[in-house]
This record gives structure tokens, sequence and C-alpha cells, in this order.
């Protein structure tokens, strides 16, 4: 008996030494299934961000916080920092507001006022189709952004879209990426001026490509080393994990005549494309995901699955280059065993 409470007690330790502390970034938006996940796995998250913040082009911010996620956050000890977005990501819209001094002030005072009228623990700067040439300009306006909320006890992160290397790469496809997504942001910079970096390692693959990944552990491990080559110290870089799934499909529309389309969907879209065209899921090891690939009346369609058998490997890089934790998009989309592998391996830092 005794040898047995022994053993237990040693499988126990071992179980707890297995987990790992990590700062869990989740975004939601304003719908009923992201507001449900919220306060169904609460315990696993350490910051909440709404998507519920836009800037205009003379820098004013508008928006708001749901009352319930600020009573829920305070109550469990969540940091509340929303995201605040050019909307559409559009590229002339986030030129203006950078390049101009007035709005760029606006902007902050209105940070600041937002923070204190809805008990705000920061900001994340979630601003993407950033051109190359606004590099030093955004760069300008993140810097004064952190002082000012530093300076007023708050947090500033910004949500980026994720670099492999310093070149244009291979292809024209590369190119339009590098230029107009990616070169904009100076990682080193950011990282030193701000708390903390939400690297999107996902999206690898979209409507634009080939069917493929969301994000394939290899090319997520690929993300990082840049990252740490770039001297941004592992404690600054939350890493972007999708729970969103990608399916492609032949479509057609009256303007654009036919075309391959490819649409973000939940798990339970996943599921109930699985059991339509009653395909079967296959493990691609590379990429450490599942996909699947069906004959929709003499035209194939594929899905690349993001699910908790996914999450593991992803979740083993944060442990293997000890970065600070994990960002998350987004509530609701996730599968029912996306939480059973987070509470596995890791202990929410709160």
């Amino acid at each position: 008996m005794k040898y047995w409470i022994y053993f237990s007690l040693l499988f126990l330790v071992q179980e707890t030494k297995a987990q790992i502390q990590s700062e869990n970034l989740f975004y939601m938006t304003d719908t009923p299934e992201s507001f449900e996940s919220f306060k169904n796995n609460i315990s696993q998250i350490s910051i909440i961000c709404p998507q519920t913040f836009v800037i205009s082009k003379a820098g004013v911010i508008s928006g708001s916080v749901d009352h319930r996620i600020l009573d829920l956050a305070k109550a469990n000890k969540i940091k509340v920092m929303p995201l605040i977005v050019n909307n559409g990501f559009n590229s002339q819209l986030l030129h203006a507001i950078v390049s101009n001094l007035q709005a760029r002030k606006r902007s902050i005072k209105m940070m600041l006022d937002y923070a204190k009228k809805y008990r705000l623990d920061g900001w994340q700067f979630d601003m993407e189709g950033l051109n190359i040439a606004d590099k030093d300009s955004f760069t300008t306006y993140f810097k004064e952004a952190a002082i000012a909320l530093h300076k007023a006890g708050l947090q500033l992160s910004a949500a980026l879209v994720h670099a492999v290397e310093n070149t244009g790469g291979p292809t024209p496809y590369h190119n339009f990426l590098f230029e107009n997504w990616r070169a904009g942001y100076s990682f080193k910079e950011l990282a030193d001026a701000g708390d903390f970096l939400s690297i999107m390692a996902y999206d690898q693959h979209t409507r634009r490509t080939p069917p493929g990944p969301v994000a394939g552990v290899d090319w997520v491990e690929r993300i990082v080393k840049y990252l740490i080559d770039e001297k941004i110290s592992p404690e600054k870089i939350s890493l972007g994990i999708p729970d969103y799934s990608l399916h492609w499909f032949t479509d057609y529309t009256e303007e654009r005549g036919s075309f391959t389309n490819g649409q973000q969907i939940g798990y339970k879209t996943v599921q109930h494309l699985l059991g339509k065209f009653n395909a079967e899921k296959i493990w691609n090891e590379k990429a450490g995901c599942n996909y699947t690939v069906w004959d929709n009346d003499g035209v194939y369609e594929y899905m690349f699955i993001e699910d908790g058998q996914s999450l593991k490997p992803k979740l083993d890089l944060l442990e293997k280059y000890k970065l600070r934790g994990i960002s998350v998009w987004v509530l609701g989309k996730e599968a029912p065993d996306f939480w059973t592998v987070l509470q596995k391996q890791i202990v929410a830092k709160k």
C-alpha cells in the first residue's frame, strides 16, 4: 500500500513538472460563440483581447468593451487588452495614421481615456497591411504610444504578421507579402519598446495560395528561429496559434467567374464537412496537422484541420524555445480537444 502511494505521488509530481508556465492570450470577437468560449474556459486564459476597436484616418478610436467581459476578467484576474485595428487592414488608411503626428497624438490620448473608462490593462496594436515604406513611421508611433501607456501604468503589445527572412523571397508572391505585409515591422525595436509581441505564426496558406496547412509546425519553428536570430528575447515572444481550419473549394460569381476559394472555418463546420462528404482525416507528420480531400461531383476540395492534435507540437515549441506564451485566434472556433491538450501541457499565468 505504501509503495502504491509513493508511485502515485511520484506520478503526480512528474505530471506537474510536464506542465509549463505560459501567458495565454486569447482573441475574441463580438459573437455569442466567442463569449461562451471565454466563459467556459476562463481558467486557462491570462489575457483577453476583444477585437472591438477601430482607428480612423484622423486617429479617432471608436469601440467599446462588453461589461460582462470586464466583470468576468476582473473576477478571474485576467488582463483586458483590446485590439486597435485599421479597418479592413487598409494600407492607405494605415499610412495616413502613422505619417500624421496629430493623428498619432489623438489616438494615444484616446487610448488613455478608454483605458480609464473601461479599467483596461493596456492595448494591442493589430495594424496590418503595413507597407515597407512606412516602417519608420510605424515604429515611431508604437514607441510614442509605449512611452505614454507605460507612464500611466498600462501595457502595450503588437500583433505582428510573421516573417521568415529579410529578403523578398523566391517568387513575385513572396515579394508581394514581403513589401506589403511583413517588412514594415521592425521586430527588434518594437519588442524593446513594448511589453511583448504576438507573432501571427499562421496563415501559412490562404485563399491566395494552393491548399496547405494553416500553420505547419515546421514552418512555425522557422518563424521562431528567425525572431531569435533577430536578437529578440524569447520572453518578449508570444507565439500566435490558430484554432481555425481552412477549406478550399471551387467558387463562382458573375463578376469574377470561377475561381479557387479558401475560407477559415470553425471546428463545428469541420465536423459537418467530414460527415457530409464521408471524408477521412489524414495525419501530415511534417506539418503536424490533419488534412483531408474529397470529390465533390468531380471537383476535389481540401481541408487542413487545426485541433488538439495539431496544437501539441506547437506547444512543444513554446517549451523548447522558452517563449513567453501563446496568442490564440480566435475563441469560439476551437475543437473541444484543444482545451484538453492545453490544460494537460500548460499552466496559465495570472
